[in-house]
């Protein structure tokens, strides 16, 4: 399994399982409805997922392969703090960073860095943060924003509120099919140009890795910077998002595959679409056919998800 500036933990020591210690009742038929008529509707067909080659072979996102795919639906936007702050408050869950009390964040984005030494090995970036979790994302004293995506969440925290709101993680096909917005065989949802037209087109980190620039602030609202052409925001960069497959040591099976829902076993799950770390000096998963692994019991503050339903 690869490590990353921008995953994490495939290659530190696994946490806790991470799964909730008490069941999630589902959320009443309203909250549900109300919640599933946010998805969008994606047509189902043919797409070519992954790429022609990839940077890093051990992500095995290449080459392409044909996939077909049934009707579906999913969210325009990753999970924000404010619907998992619902959840929340409508369930009692708790998350595996707030359960042990620490979690990891980015060394750009704390005040006082010297104050959290604790690295990952080899991860001198990230640093254990004794009371970051989702409403203090950069510990102590910081706050989450509405509107921004969730994060400090395993895969399992993810699950939880996917079985409140009677909605489920994407299949990694159908996150791909979705984030590419209809364009087939390009390396962005708005087609190959990383900067369209000269612009700033995702959160990604604009610095000199690991050392922020001016722009690297972290997460943005979900909404920022415009959608493709499905409706779908972010697709590449602000946030990593969990997708319901394990991921496989080994290169994926070529097409043509039907509904594809990844391999049986596998050391972790996987995450879809790079966050606001990667940068092309060192980790350059931006692109919307990237993936990596994560164990499925570890938080970060580059992570997230958003959900799916079937059509």
């Amino acid at each position: 399994m690869t490590g990353s500036c921008c995953g994490m933990a495939a290659v530190t020591k696994p946490r806790a399982d991470g799964a909730a210690t008490t069941p999630v009742q589902p959320a009443d038929a309203a909250t549900r409805a109300a919640l599933a008529n946010d998805l969008v509707a994606i047509p189902g067909g043919f797409f070519d997922m992954g790429a022609r080659q990839s940077r890093f072979p051990g992500d095995h996102d290449a080459p392409r392969r044909r996939v077909k795919l049934a009707p579906f639906r999913i969210s325009p936007v990753a999970c924000t703090n404010a619907q998992f702050a619902r959840f929340v408050a409508a369930t009692g869950h708790v998350t595996l960073a707030e359960a042990e009390g620490w979690s990891s964040v980015f060394v750009g984005l704390l005040d006082r860095p010297d104050d959290w030494p604790q690295s990952p090995p080899g991860l001198p970036w990230w640093r254990r943060v004794e009371g970051a979790c989702w409403r203090a994302p950069r510990g102590p004293g910081s706050v989450a924003l509405d509107d921004h995506p969730v994060v400090h969440v395993t895969w399992h925290d993810a699950q939880a509120y996917c079985r409140w709101a009677g909605l489920c993680l994407p299949t990694e096909a159908q996150w791909e099919r979705a984030a590419r917005g209809g364009l087939d065989r390009r390396k962005f949802p708005w087609g190959s140009e990383m900067r369209p037209g000269g612009h700033i087109a995702m959160n990604v980190f604009e610095g000199a890795f690991p050392v922020p620039g001016p722009a690297d602030t972290g997460s943005v609202p979900v909404t920022a910077f415009a959608p493709n052409g499905y409706g779908l925001y972010n697709t590449c960069g602000n946030v990593w998002e969990w997708v319901a497959d394990r991921f496989a040591d080994a290169p994926l099976p070529k097409g043509p595959l039907s509904d594809p829902t990844g391999p049986d076993t596998g050391p972790g799950r996987v995450q879809r679409g790079g966050s606001y770390l990667c940068h092309a000096s060192y980790c350059d998963r931006y692109f919307v056919h990237s993936r990596t692994a994560n164990d499925p019991g570890s938080p970060t503050g580059n992570a997230g998800f958003r959900v799916a339903a079937p059509a």
